[in-house]
């Protein structure tokens, strides 16, 4: 039995994204926090953060991988309290705002600056940190950057590239006009966010291996999203064991980074789980980058409430283009996730899904333990 940890938890984040990674020693947990949901699953994940213990709940790094509201919103409502209330003590903390960005023109929405106003009073200290404070990019012209985690956790950035933060900047402009706000302009979002009672912390509620099926393929279509395109997206290594955590990221800038990570001589990424982008969207996966990827472990972050996630020739992607076969993790059942209960299509090859227990939501998966 392994000394060590490599856990992952899909917290119940409804439509979105949250995150709970520990690893490390089991007598020496460390920690990571990847996005915060819609505030309307705040209450579930506050109640798991608020089980860290007093004096125990530092947490190495936290990352808020882009602005759409739900994957932004829980981690807002977090840092509007003072920082001495929070649940978690971040030593570093991943964030884009537009004073990371301005000299490349790339500027940001209304939560973008709610956020950056929020980092700015509350932890200028530790906002992106290991960047130097600068922008959290990896530069396709040039080797991806690697961050080394205390407690041995290795980060390899793969997204966003630079031409996805500039294609930012028109949608950002737009959104921050609407709300009468200048992109980058902290004080004025200050005063927004503190008359913004949705977010304050005492108002509101808060075929075979290697293959893929034709009509799979003809439902994929590339994802257009300004936003989802400046996810930040990595591999996390650690004792031997990786996963790709891959946001709401476009499959073209994963593509482009996961080359540059296959070793010579191999055709493909061996890594023991990928966190599934934009929450199991046909628009954010491909036949090319199934192709360069050896895992056994798919994990899917959605409640299917809105927008009827996970898109079935996702799923079904995941399953003919995986070159083992695959596990499947859903944390939630839900009517999106339950059909793979039991194959829906008698074609499709062997593959297993996971849920979270009955009655619950949310999914835990060891990356140490061996699966059958």
């Amino acid at each position: 039995m392994s000394n060590q940890t490599f856990t992952i938890e899909l917290l119940p984040a409804n439509q979105g994204d949250a995150i709970w990674v520990e690893y490390g020693k089991k007598s020496d947990r460390r920690r990571m926090m990847i996005d915060g949901g819609p505030i309307d699953a705040w209450p579930d994940i506050e109640t798991r953060l608020m089980k860290l213990k007093e004096g125990d709940k530092r947490v190495e790094l936290a990352v808020i991988t882009h602005v759409d509201t739900d994957h932004i919103e829980g981690m807002i409502r977090m840092f509007a309290e003072k920082r001495q209330k929070w649940p978690i003590a971040p030593e570093d903390i991943w964030f884009n705002g537009y004073r990371h960005m301005k000299e490349s023109a790339v500027l940001g929405g209304r939560e973008g600056d709610f956020l950056s106003a929020l980092l700015h009073h509350r932890a200028f200290d530790k906002w992106n940190k290991k960047f130097g404070n600068q922008a959290v990019a990896a530069d396709p012209s040039r080797d991806l950057p690697i961050v080394e985690l205390e407690g041995g956790m290795k980060i390899t950035l793969l997204s966003p590239s630079p031409a996805k933060l500039k294609s930012m900047a028109n949608k950002w402009i737009k959104d921050s006009a609407k709300h009468n706000l200048k992109p980058g302009d902290l004080e004025k979002a200050w005063e927004q966010f503190l008359g913004y009672t949705k977010l304050h912390p005492d108002e509101g509620i808060l075929g075979g291996p290697g293959e893929m099926d034709e009509e799979v393929r003809k439902q994929l279509k590339a994802d257009q999203s300004a936003a989802n395109g400046s996810s930040i997206a990595f591999l996390a290594e650690y004792g031997g064991k990786s996963c790709l955590f891959l946001a709401d990221a476009h499959h073209s800038v994963i593509t482009a980074a996961i080359k540059k990570l296959i070793p010579p001589g191999e055709t493909r990424l061996k890594v023991d789980a990928v966190k599934v982008s934009h929450h199991g969207s046909r628009n954010n996966i491909s036949k090319a980058m199934m192709e360069l990827i050896d895992a056994r472990h798919f994990l899917i972050s959605s409640s299917g409430a809105k927008h009827n996630h996970p898109d079935e020739a996702t799923v079904k992607a995941i399953i003919q283009g995986s070159l083992q076969d695959p596990v499947i993790w859903f944390n939630y059942s839900s009517e999106q996730t339950l059909i793979w209960k039991k194959k829906p299509d008698v074609s499709l090859r062997k593959y297993k899904a996971k849920y979270p227990p009955k009655g619950k939501s949310g999914v835990t998966i060891d990356l140490f333990k061996v699966y059958k």
